[in-house]
């Protein structure tokens, strides 16, 4: 063999020794791997990753039980509960018992580790669960049942109760009304929108019964109670109620009756960023005076005139807003002004700094009428009213609210003629007139439940609100057309009544603005006081020489702080708007010092 053939050989055999030895690292490897495999999942066997989970009930919040088991003697008379009567039992025959006795609450939507380890008593399973959160120092445990593998299973009520008479909303957001569900209706939860801080449903998804059919909308669930007996019950721990109930005209007025409104009391709602004006010096301008607001923008300034009420609808709109193109086309046609124009004026009265309030005449609307004589009360062979009954009326004038605080920046929304027309007892007592009462409510009801939506929905835009009413409305008793003073200042934020001392009262009692106004703010403070949290009584004054219908007694700066001092003697301290229908400049600047501080 030669020396090159010898050469190739030995190339050949260290080659095949090299494949060789990469085969065997390759399988030892490959063994190595396998058996660090089999050693993880046997302690994945043993150490499982805990299960992350939430919590549900039907409840805002949810229990969470600590386990042991009962030492001493059971005392028969303490064991209210089964697991306590079967731990006195099983203690009596010396077998050892486990308990589970809640050691805190969280908040339901919570998500939870779920650990190994879970017991069984009395036939209901309990998981252990992370106790990060609460002071319980040993094992903690919840209810298998209420631990849920997704955020949209955590509300686990199948039913809830009207207590108090509710809008059925179509969608989970805005105003779009598809129901209404009277005190008492069960609805059935088919689901939720979302779940607010403390773990309670915003608005509950529900089954309502629709035209021989099953429908679903959305409720607040404020208004919601768990039982049929807690919705059927007249409320009355506030004893609201037993004051109510006596306030009864001398004859039936077709209003209804104030017993029958819902007084249940309401915390008064705060808007971040937008301070309520609870002691308002008010300023009323309409269309033309808020497009072309120059001078009284000067007056503002020389004064402490802190609010201005601006028109957005009386008859005529302010301007085409886009809610009137598709709810009524002829309003929208016969606009005052341009949208352009409108907000030029909005915005130099907010550049003084006033809280803005716009005012919306809601249910007398005779453009509205026009474009939907349906959702009008039909009387006399005449449909120029639209009815408080409407829910379509509702919702046009609601819609009408939300832009107007989206495209301006309103602070407020002020709904006027809140009521139905004034001759509604002789509409009524004839029994001729069609007044559109789809849900069979009284017309106080009506007025009442028309509050809560509008409220609900303004605020949600957010702005406040606030209704004005008749005089009259503050004495005790419904009225023909439907306002009833606590009803209403239970629901909204500021109450703003009319008592014009050339209209309230018999004989000339314009000639004594002090005695006129006193005399009614006594009333209304009566009323305001039956509720935990009634509205700020900010009140329209009059503004304008008196009588109205042949003017005699010139209104100026004494008459018109003779009024204001009328109201906050009797305890009505919410503000003042003086009335003037003309905005007569002249006018305002004859009495400016009412607006002044001092």
């Amino acid at each position: 063999m030669s020396r090159v053939e010898r050469n190739a050989r030995i190339e050949a055999e260290k080659k095949k020794t090299a494949r060789h030895s990469r085969v065997i690292d390759c399988a030892v490897i490959l063994v190595l791997l396998a058996l660090a495999f089999a050693y993880v999942s046997t302690l994945s066997v043993i150490t499982p990753e805990p299960e992350y989970v939430f919590a549900g009930g039907k409840s805002k919040s949810v229990p969470v039980y600590s386990i042991g088991v009962p030492s001493g003697e059971a005392d028969p008379e303490e064991a209210e509960t089964q697991e306590a009567g079967e731990a006195d039992q099983a203690e009596s025959s010396g077998d050892p018992v486990e308990t589970a006795e809640e050691a805190g609450r969280i908040v339901r939507g919570t998500s939870v580790k779920k650990l190994t380890g879970s017991k069984e008593i009395d036939g209901v399973r309990y998981c252990r669960v992370d106790g990060t959160g609460l002071e319980a120092t040993d094992e903690l445990y919840m209810k298998e049942k209420n631990l849920v593998p997704s955020a949209d299973k955590v509300v686990q009520e199948t039913e809830v109760y009207v207590r108090t008479p509710v809008t059925v909303y179509a969608k989970k957001k805005g105003p779009s009304i598809a129901s209404f569900a009277p005190k008492g209706t069960c609805l059935k939860v088919t689901g939720y929108d979302e779940l607010l801080p403390d773990g309670s449903v915003r608005k509950y998804k529900v089954a309502y019964d629709k035209d021989d059919d099953t429908a679903e909308g959305y409720v607040f669930s404020k208004y919601m109670v768990g039982t049929q007996k807690k919705a059927d019950k007249v409320y009355n721990e506030n004893g609201v109620y037993d004051k109510v109930k006596g306030d009864k005209y001398g004859y039936d007025l077709y209003g209804g009756q104030a017993k029958d409104l819902d007084y249940y009391p309401y915390e008064r709602t705060a808007i971040e960023g937008n301070e309520f004006c609870s002691d308002a010096r008010a300023m009323y301008l309409n269309c033309a005076a808020a497009a072309e607001p120059d001078n009284y923008v000067k007056l503002i300034r020389k004064t402490d005139c802190n609010a201005v009420v601006v028109d957005i609808k009386d008859g005529v709109l302010a301007w085409p807003a886009e809610t009137a193109r598709d709810w009524s086309p002829k309003s929208y046609k016969t606009a005052y002004t341009s949208y352009e124009q409108y907000k030029s004026g909005i915005d130099k009265l907010k550049d003084t700094g006033v809280y803005m309030i716009g005012r919306i005449v809601v249910f007398n609307d005779p453009i509205y009428a026009k474009d939907h004589p349906e959702d009008c009360i039909r009387y006399g062979g005449q449909s120029t009213w639209p009815s408080a009954f409407s829910r379509d009326v509702w919702e046009y004038n609601v819609r009408l609210g939300r832009e107007a605080v989206k495209e301006f920046g309103f602070n407020e929304i002020q709904f006027d003629y809140v009521r139905f027309p004034e001759n509604a007892y002789e509409m009524s007592k004839s029994g001729n007139a069609k007044f559109r009462n789809t849900y069979g409510e009284e017309k106080g009801q009506a007025i009442q439940n028309f509050c809560f939506y509008a409220a609900d929905q303004i605020h949600d835009a957010g702005a406040y609100l606030s209704v004005d009413i008749f005089g009259e409305a503050a004495y005790g008793y419904m009225t023909a057309y439907g306002q009833y003073w606590p009803g209403i200042s239970n629901v909204v934020d500021a109450i703003s009544a009319m008592p014009y001392t050339d209209h309230m009262g018999g004989g000339e009692t314009w000639k004594n603005p002090y005695m006129t106004m006193n005399a009614w703010a006594k009333k209304a403070k009566k009323g305001q006081d039956y509720l935990e949290h009634p509205a700020a009584a900010r009140t329209w004054i009059t503004g304008y020489n008196t009588p109205y219908w042949a003017p005699t007694v010139n209104y100026g700066e004494k008459e018109m702080k003779a009024q204001i001092q009328g109201l906050t003697d009797a305890g009505l301290e919410g503000g003042f708007i003086p009335w003037n229908v003309n905005n007569d400049l002249g006018k305002y600047k004859e009495y400016r010092n009412i607006w002044n501080k001092d």
